[in-house]
C-alpha cells in the first residue's frame, strides 16, 4: 500500500486533530486559524507533488490518484483556505467553539477530496456522508432560530437524498454484480439496447443516482434546501457551500463518464436529462432571485441558476463522443471560476454584514462611500456572476456555451444566454444600491487584514481567469483527459 498517495488527506486529518487538541490549552484562538491554514498549505504541497500523467490506485482500487482528483483537491484546499481567512472576522459569534469550527472545515475538506478520488460505490457514499455530516453541523453553528432551522432542513432533506442515492447504487449493484466503477462499466458495455431496456431496475438506478447527486449540486427539482440554508448558515459557511457543489459535480463527472459514457446511445439519454434539468434550473433560479430582498437568499437562488449553467457542461458531455473532453474541461474551468467569484462576493458580504448586522439589500445603500474597497470587490464579483468581461465568469460561460453549441445544443445555449441577461437585473440592482444609494450612515466598515487578503486573492483570481484563462484551462484539460474510458 502506497500511503504517500494518501498524504494530502492524512496530513489534513492530522492537522484537524491538532486543532481540536490545541483548542483545549491555548487562550489565543487566532492561532487555530493559522494552524489550519498551515495544514491546508502542506496538504496542497503533497497534492502538487503527486500531479503526473498516470493513474495510481490504492485500497484495492477504491481510491485513485490522478490529475482529475488532484485538480479538485487543490480547488477544495484553496476554497477552504479563503474561507478560514475570511472567518477571522466572524468567529467571535461562536467564540467558545472556534476549535470545532476550524476542525470541521478541515474534515469536510477531507470528505470532498475523497469524493473526487473515489471509484467505488461504497466509498463514494462514505465520502458523501463525511462531507454532508460536517456541513450539517457547520450550517447550524450560530445556534439561533434561522441557523437551527437551516441546519434541520439541510439534515432532513440530505437524509432523504442519501437514501435515494443509496437505493440507486443498490439497484446498479443488483443488476451488474459490481461496486467498482470500472467493473460496472464493463458489464454495461456488454449489454445491448434490448438488454438495458429489459432491465428497468438499472434504468431506475441511473435516475435515482441523478436525483441523489442532484441534491448535492442544488439542481432543480432537488434545490429546495438551498435558499434557506444560504440565508441561515454562518456567512463563511454559506460561501463554503460552493465547495460542496463542486464536489457534487466531481462525483457526477467521474460516475457518469466512467459508467455510462459507452455505449453512446446511453450517454445521449442521460445527456438529454441533464439538458432539460439545466434549462429548468437556470430559469427557475434566476426568475425567483429577482424579488429577493436578502442578499444571501438571493445568492442562494443564484447558486441554483449556476447549477443549471454547469449542467450545460454535463449535457455536452453526454452528447459528445467518449474521447471528446470539451464538455468536461469547460465544466472544470467554470467550477474554478464560479468558486472564486462566489467566495469573493461572500467575503465582502461578511465584512459588510458584520457592521450592519443585516443581510438586507436595501441596507447596502451607499456602501460605495462607506467602504469603497469592499463595494468594489463585491461589484467585480457580481459582474462576474452576470458573465461580463473582463471577468472569470465571462470566460467560463464562453467555454461552456461554445462546447454546447459545437455538440448540437444551440437551443440550450439560447436559453442560457437569455437567463444570463435576466440575472443582470438582480445582480446589478445590488451594484446600483451600493454606488448610487444614499448612505444611511457615514460610519466606516472595518475589516481585518486576513479578510482583506482573502478578498484581494479572490478578486485577483476573478480578473486573472478573465484575462489569462489559458493556463487554468490547460490544467482542466489535463484533468479531464483522465476520465477518457480505456
Amino acid at each position: 500500500m502506497n500511503l504517500e498517495l494518501f498524504a494530502p488527506e492524512l496530513t489534513l486529518g492530522a492537522f484537524a486533530i491538532i486543532v481540536i487538541l490545541l483548542d483545549l490549552f491555548i487562550q489565543r484562538k487566532g492561532l487555530l486559524a493559522v494552524i489550519s491554514l498551515v495544514g491546508l498549505v502542506v496538504s496542497g504541497g503533497f497534492s502538487v507533488v503527486l500531479w503526473g500523467d498516470s493513474t495510481q490506485a490504492m485500497f484495492n482500487n477504491m481510491l485513485v490518484v490522478d490529475n482529475f482528483a488532484l485538480f479538485f483537491k487543490l480547488l477544495f484546499l484553496g476554497i477552504a483556505a479563503l474561507v478560514i481567512l475570511s472567518s477571522v472576522d466572524y468567529v467571535s459569534k461562536f467564540a467558545r467553539f472556534q476549535g470545532e469550527y476550524y476542525a470541521l472545515v478541515l474534515l469536510s475538506t477531507i470528505g470532498m477530496m475523497l469524493m473526487a478520488a473515489t471509484t467505488e460505490l461504497i466509498s463514494i457514499y462514505m465520502a458523501l456522508e463525511l462531507t454532508g455530516i460536517s456541513f450539517y453541523i457547520l450550517v447550524g453553528f450560530l445556534k439561533d432560530h434561522k441557523s437551527n432551522e437551516a441546519s434541520l432542513k439541510f439534515l432532513l432533506l440530505g437524509a432523504v437524498a442519501s437514501a435515494i442515492l443509496l437505493y440507486g447504487m443498490a439497484l446498479v449493484f443488483g443488476f451488474t454484480g459490481e461496486t467498482q466503477l470500472g467493473e460496472i462499466a464493463r458489464v454495461i458495455q456488454t449489454m445491448s439496447l434490448t438488454g438495458v431496456l429489459a432491465s428497468p431496475g438499472l434504468i431506475l438506478g441511473i435516475v435515482l443516482l441523478i436525483a441523489g447527486f442532484g441534491f448535492k449540486i442544488a439542481a432543480v427539482p432537488f434545490h429546495m434546501w438551498a435558499p434557506d440554508v444560504y440565508e441561515g448558515a454562518p456567512t463563511p459557511i454559506t460561501a463554503y457551500l460552493v465547495a460542496e457543489e463542486a464536489a457534487g459535480f466531481a462525483i457526477i463527472l467521474r460516475v457518469f463518464y466512467s459508467l455510462f459514457a459507452l455505449p453512446h446511445w446511453l450517454s445521449l439519454e442521460w445527456g438529454l436529462i441533464f439538458a432539460v434539468l439545466a434549462a429548468i434550473g437556470m430559469t427557475l433560479g434566476n426568475v425567483v432571485a429577482i424579488p429577493q430582498t436578502n442578499i444571501k437568499r438571493m445568492l442562494g437562488y443564484s447558486s441554483i441558476a449556476h447549477a443549471g449553467y454547469l449542467m450545460v457542461g454535463l449535457a455536452t458531455m453526454g452528447f459528445s463522443s467518449a474521447a471528446d473532453i470539451l464538455g468536461q474541461s469547460s465544466l472544470l474551468f467554470f467550477l474554478g471560476s464560479y468558486a472564486l467569484t462566489n467566495l469573493g462576493a461572500f467575503i465582502a458580504i461578511i465584512a459588510i454584514s458584520n457592521k450592519l448586522d443585516s443581510d438586507r439589500i436595501d441596507d447596502y445603500s451607499g456602501m460605495g462611500k462607506r467602504a469603497p474597497l469592499l463595494a468594489l470587490g463585491l461589484t467585480l464579483c457580481l459582474v462576474s456572476l452576470v458573465g461580463l468581461p473582463p471577468t472569470a465568469g465571462f470566460m467560463a460561460k464562453f467555454y461552456i456555451f461554445s462546447g454546447a453549441v459545437q455538440h448540437g445544443l444551440l437551443w440550450l445555449v439560447v436559453i442560457a444566454v437569455i437567463n444570463s441577461v435576466v440575472s443582470a437585473y438582480y445582480y446589478l440592482h445590488v451594484v446600483k444600491v451600493m454606488w448610487l444609494g444614499k448612505p444611511v450612515s457615514q460610519e466606516k466598515v472595518p475589516s481585518s487584514g486576513a479578510l482583506r487578503v482573502a478578498l484581494s486573492l479572490a478578486c485577483l483570481g476573478v480578473l486573472l481567469l478573465g484575462i489569462i484563462p489559458a493556463p487554468i484551462m490547460r490544467l482542466a484539460e489535463l484533468a479531464a483527459k483522465m476520465l477518457i474510458p480505456g
